[in-house]
């Protein structure tokens, strides 16, 4: 019996904030403006890139999360670890963010099904979507903005 609880992974949750919770995002334009910061603009037509910005009661910004990073036409979204990012933050509200490599903002099916799920899963866990955003070069697409959340 000894042997079978010491062969038990122990699970160890940590929280430690940087105090930058001064950006305020209040529009979709404030969330474009401090996620192009944290975007390689070189590779931005070449690869895309998932981002999250976490933010906490006051929609101020806790962190950005590096989702993923793809090919040339998607990468992938795993709504388990947005939500597990977002609730070890203990943040309540997210934003997510990818670019088109193409500059073609029209979102994809893939892009309106990933968003319904996502949205669906943040309902459940009390964690507010407050947008989807598509950025490219020189412009982005708010999916609450346009009326798709």
């Amino acid at each position: 019996m000894n042997n079978t609880i010491s062969e038990v992974s122990e699970i160890q949750v940590s929280y430690k904030p940087n105090k930058v919770a001064s950006t305020k995002i209040t529009t979709s334009f404030d969330a474009v403006q401090i996620i192009r910061k944290f975007w390689n603009e070189e590779t931005i037509e070449m690869q895309e890139e998932v981002k999250v910005i976490l933010l906490n009661n006051s929609n101020s910004v806790l962190g950005i999360y590096n989702l993923s990073k793809g090919g040339i036409t998607s990468s992938l979204v795993d709504v388990r670890l947005v939500l597990s990012v977002a609730l070890k933050c203990l943040s309540p509200g997210i934003i997510l963010v990818h670019n088109h490599p193409s500059g073609n903002l029209k979102p994809s099916s893939a892009d309106l099904d990933i968003v319904k799920k996502l949205k669906e899963s943040c309902k459940i866990m009390d964690i507010n979507l407050f947008d989807s955003i598509i950025i490219t070069k020189e412009s982005f697409m708010s999916f609450a903005d346009n009326g798709l959340l």
